[in-house]
């Protein structure tokens, strides 16, 4: 039961965060949190455009949010698949995200992020 109720808040909560993302643009409203890497260090990391990516993804814009943060697009399809394997995991009790439990994936994503972060940075 207290599960449950863990699951209604957090879809609960992302439906907030979409609604105010949805409707107040990043980039036009000072309440939304700046990138304290890229202020101390003029650098972006690998978040840097993500919440006016996610604005832009919200509003059906995918080529813009992919050039606002192509990794936060390209990742997309993992979080979803990710949270559908949660959502079977609490309807049938089976373990469906087991075999993407390795840690293999962990060191890839870090290798991939990483590998982002550095290229996103260099200015040809």
């Amino acid at each position: 039961m207290k599960g449950n109720y863990f699951a209604a808040a957090t879809l609960l909560g992302f439906g907030a965060a979409a609604s105010l993302l949805f409707f107040f643009a990043p980039d036009q409203y000072p309440f939304y949190p700046r990138c304290l890497f890229y202020v101390l260090t003029g650098l972006q990391c690998p978040g840097c455009g993500g919440l006016r990516a996610a604005h832009r993804l919200l509003h059906g814009d995918i080529a813009a949010a992919f050039h606002l943060n192509p990794l936060l697009v390209a990742l997309l399809p993992v979080v979803l698949l990710l949270a559908l394997g949660w959502l079977m995991n609490r309807l049938s009790g089976q373990d469906w995200l087991r075999p993407l439990r390795q840690p293999f994936w962990l060191w890839l994503l870090l290798v991939v992020v990483l590998a982002f972060a550095v290229g996103r940075n260099l200015h040809f």
